[in-house]
């Protein structure tokens, strides 16, 4: 059986304003995008292979299992004149059965993240996720 697409949505709550925010794809920037006083969404198409593996451009993987989606930030997302340089790392290996199955069937997956740090400064390396994925 072949892979399904499906669409997961990563949502910045509150990212820092001012700052320019990108999904990777590949080891480049995609379709980079610059914060304003509100949330950010970027959906990121993948596909779903037989067995749960969540596979594509943007997924990168760890091991056998971790997989990830990374959110650039800043230079990293192709502003030559930011004071960041980072990268957020999304775990999408460890979304449950149940909502994978969701997906399946046309539902997009969203994961709500926080934007920023304890400083202040946007949010990197591994980010924990402000509630459970979810379908919507």
């Amino acid at each position: 059986m072949p892979d399904t697409p499906i669409t997961l949505r990563l949502t910045i709550a509150d990212p820092v304003p001012g700052v320019r925010y990108s999904l990777q794809q590949d080891d480049a920037p995609h379709e980079p995008v610059t914060a304003a006083d509100g949330p950010i969404s970027f959906d990121v198409p993948v596909r779903l292979s037989d067995d749960n593996r969540v596979l594509g451009p943007f997924v990168r993987r760890e091991g056998p299992q971790r997989r990830f989606v990374y959110i650039r930030i800043g230079t990293s997302a192709g502003d030559c004149g930011s004071v960041w340089t980072r990268r957020a790392k999304i775990d999408i290996h460890d979304i449950p059965p149940a909502l994978l199955d969701e997906a399946r069937a046309g539902r997009t997956l969203e994961v709500v993240l926080p934007g920023r740090g304890k400083d202040g400064s946007p949010a990197c390396a591994t980010v924990q996720p402000m509630a459970a994925w979810r379908a919507i």
